[in-house]
């Protein structure tokens, strides 16, 4: 028999009092405890929403440098091209102009901008790749899309109402007066209605831009769809049997619809009445929810 030492049990105490253990047994409802109650994480787990969609977008709109480009090209022409022109104007101009007119002049060019931006808000991500990112973040391609909308519509009425307003200021300090004319809110309301007008055109080319997913395609579209109709109705209206057809494409289309929403003095085209400002409106409501309605049966069908 070997002696023991003392303080340390023997193999039989060890046996006898079962195996050892090197710290607490574990809790009752641990992972793999067997225990009665299920597991839960500590940490918040939200499902995600639509302002989680908005934050993304706006992170991604500001962030790049097309944003800054186009929305600074855009100022520059409204503002710049707008206060040479009311400096070039005497009072008894704006007899029969309201005050934001002169807005019109860079906003005619700064419109391409809007719609610029417009198509590379989702364009440039399918260059990319990153929309295959985008949706695996956040799979509900609907809530994306929609997130989309919403920012880069609230920041091209608000920056090109702000130039507007601006340039219209400037034309009220310089050209107030007896001989000025009367002037009143409804010429403010149609500069807004304007400033409108050219957000649908950025809506509609954003709309375009998720149906063809190309940036230099897209923008033809958009140039086409802006440029072409005055020279195209010009065209018709040169033979008898497209006569008719001419004299509407040219009375139905964004620059003219501009001019009217800017307060510029109607005419007419071979004696066709001119269509109301509201007409203009209504018809670029009807083409762009058309766009954005079929960009969304689109884009959830489609495969990225």
């Amino acid at each position: 028999m070997t002696p023991t030492p003392a303080g340390k049990p023997t193999a039989s105490a060890t046996a006898s009092n079962g195996p050892a253990s090197d710290g607490p047994a574990p809790a009752p409802d641990a992972p793999g405890s067997g225990g009665s109650l299920p597991y839960s994480s500590p940490l918040p787990t939200p499902r995600p929403h639509l302002g989680h969609a908005l934050a993304s977008e706006w992170t991604k709109l500001t962030s790049v440098r097309s944003t800054l480009w186009t929305l600074g090209s855009l100022v520059g022409l409204v503002v710049g091209v707008g206060m040479l022109a009311v400096i070039q104007t005497a009072s008894r101009d704006y007899e029969s102009l309201p005050y934001p007119a002169p807005a019109l002049f860079g906003l005619m060019v700064g419109q391409l901008s809007v719609m610029v931006l417009g198509v590379l808000t989702i364009s440039s991500e399918h260059g990319t790749g990153l929309i295959r990112t985008t949706f695996t973040a956040a799979p509900d391609r609907l809530r994306v899309l929609t997130a989309k909308y919403l920012v880069f519509g609230t920041v091209a009425f608000v920056t090109t109402a702000c130039s507007v307003g601006f340039v219209g200021l400037w034309a009220a300090i310089l050209h107030s007066g007896p001989a000025a004319g009367p002037h009143g809110p409804g010429e403010w309301a149609g500069a807004l209605a304007g400033c409108l007008y050219v957000t649908l055109l950025g809506l509609l080319s954003l709309a375009v831009g998720a149906l063809v997913r190309h940036s230099a395609g897209a923008i033809a579209v958009m140039l086409g769809v802006v440029t072409m109709p005055p020279v195209l109705g010009a065209i018709l209206t040169a033979w008898p049997a497209t006569n008719g057809l001419g004299l509407l494409v040219l009375r139905y289309n964004a620059p003219v619809g501009l001019f009217q929403l800017f307060g510029i003095p109607e005419g007419s085209i071979d004696g066709a009445t001119m269509p109301s400002a509201l007409a203009q409106v209504a018809l670029l409501v009807f083409v762009t929810a058309g766009a954005v309605t079929a960009s969304y049966a689109v884009v959830r069908r489609r495969d990225v």
